[in-house]
């Protein structure tokens, strides 16, 4: 283990940006080789990940939890502890991820035909959802193995991985989306098939490098029975993170159906605009991540007013980039929504939801970083409840009313996410502010358990 406390906010996050970059390169690279086949294509694909990326909030809820609590242990010297965290957290997300591929299998059809998807995009959404999301427990596991080497300081280890992982994604889509050397062209099966492989792989490197860089063991009396004690805490945090997660992701769903009964084109318009966006956010995801383990170390080690200070710089950090990148993709997005398509339309509408992004992003950055800080620290309820409220009372009325009802469209969807940023981030601000999380400390309420 690093000692991940005296490590710099640079240190631990650079790792964390490459590997969230090549994460979105990876969809990125899915849309635009699809694109090359057919917009159709890329649209059926957008919807089923829609419902992916529900499943991997479930699982996120586990792997939230194990990074929190191992973070805590380790910063206040219970490795022992930290171990028994991660032991049952593997077999927990193992068992859940087996699970929810199942319903993905079973209910895969029914769940796209209740998104009212249009009948030109189903058949091919249906079998990219059936292939990927019935491996979906393979993400379950990388998430979770992820989350531990990264809370025990090797980030490194994982973005290494995500390289190997996008490279043969890569690949895959080459070969089955072009067909050189006599390979079949497959198109969104294809896809499907190359993400699952490149999957698979990535898990087997990530288990073998948890053998090494920690000191977990595969002695099955180390394994079986499980130390369950730490269930409860792993569920305290997770499934309220979870929830704020699941909040959003399920009202994105609702506005994704809003945004299909605006047609095939908007559809396309909002996948397109979403993949330039990421780009723009992946500095604010990286930098609450790892502001969240060093902060993690921090409260474990009971250093309150440095996890304090943190906090407020990351902040700063991630509000003055995601500024000067929304300008800069704004400045050129003719050019970059060219590289997807040639419908001018979709390059104009495009265009001004990036114009609109420049005051969005800032927003995103105060939830993201507070957040995931507070989340570190333990206090992970009141997130939650202010997400429900402001996604469900602000984002999904307001982007029904100003994009259907007002006939705004996607314009108006992205002043109704505008507005649930900025109201959300606030809050959450004042919260860090109050320093009420100095008492929410995981290690403490381990201690009175044992």
């Amino acid at each position: 283990m690093k000692n991940v406390k005296n490590l710099s906010l640079f240190a631990i996050t650079w790792p964390i940006f490459i590997e969230i970059l090549l994460h979105m390169l990876m969809g990125n690279a899915d849309t635009l080789m699809l694109s090359q086949y057919s917009d159709e294509s890329v649209a059926a694909v957008g919807v089923a990940n829609q419902i992916l990326f529900v499943v991997i909030v479930m699982f996120g809820f586990i792997a939230t939890g194990t990074s929190v609590l191992v973070a805590q242990h380790l910063g206040a010297k219970e490795n022992q502890e930290a171990e028994e965290v991660s032991r049952v957290s593997i077999v927990g997300n193992l068992l859940f991820g087996l699970l929810l591929s199942v319903c993905l299998i079973v209910f895969g059809e029914s769940i796209l035909q209740l998104m009212k998807l249009p009948r030109e995009l189903f058949t091919e959404a249906y079998g990219y959802l059936l292939i990927v999301g019935g491996f979906s427990f393979v993400q379950a596991l990388i998430m979770t193995m992820g989350a531990i080497l990264k809370s025990n300081g090797y980030t490194r280890d994982t973005m290494y991985i995500t390289i190997g992982m996008n490279l043969l994604n890569v690949l895959g889509n080459y070969l089955f989306i072009f067909g050189p050397f006599g390979f079949p062209v497959l198109g969104v099966q294809g896809v499907a098939i190359s993400t699952t492989v490149s999957r698979v792989l990535a898990m087997g490197v990530l288990f073998v490098l948890l053998l090494k860089r920690t000191s977990l063991s595969i002695r099955p009396s180390l394994w079986f029975p499980l130390p369950v004690r730490h269930v409860k805490n792993l569920l305290k945090i997770g499934i309220p993170s979870a929830g704020e997660h699941l909040s959003y992701t399920s009202s994105q769903m609702l506005i994704m159906y809003f945004i299909t009964m605006m047609g095939t084109e908007a559809i396309t318009t909002r996948i397109y605009t979403q993949n330039i966006m990421m780009f723009i956010f992946l500095f604010g995801v990286a930098v609450s991540q790892g502001t969240q383990i060093i902060i993690g170390h921090l409260v474990g080690a009971k250093a309150f007013q440095e996890a304090y200070d943190r906090c407020l710089k990351s902040l700063k950090l991630a509000i003055t980039i995601a500024i000067a990148m929304a300008i800069g993709v704004s400045m050129f997005s003719d050019t970059l929504f060219s590289i997807f398509t040639s419908n001018d339309h979709i390059i104009q509408t495009g265009g001004t939801l990036l114009l609109l992004t420049i005051i969005l992003e800032p927003g995103r950055s105060f939830n993201l970083v507070i957040i995931n800080a507070l989340r570190a620290a333990g206090d992970v309820k009141l997130p939650v409840y202010m997400g429900i409220l402001s996604m469900w009372g602000l984002s999904v009325p307001i982007s029904y009313f100003l994009g259907i009802e007002f006939g705004l469209g996607l314009i108006g969807i992205w002043i109704a996410f505008i507005i649930d940023e900025w109201i959300r981030g606030l809050v959450m601000l004042w919260r860090w502010r109050t320093r009420v999380w100095e008492q929410k400390s995981f290690v403490k309420a381990e201690l009175k358990i044992t």
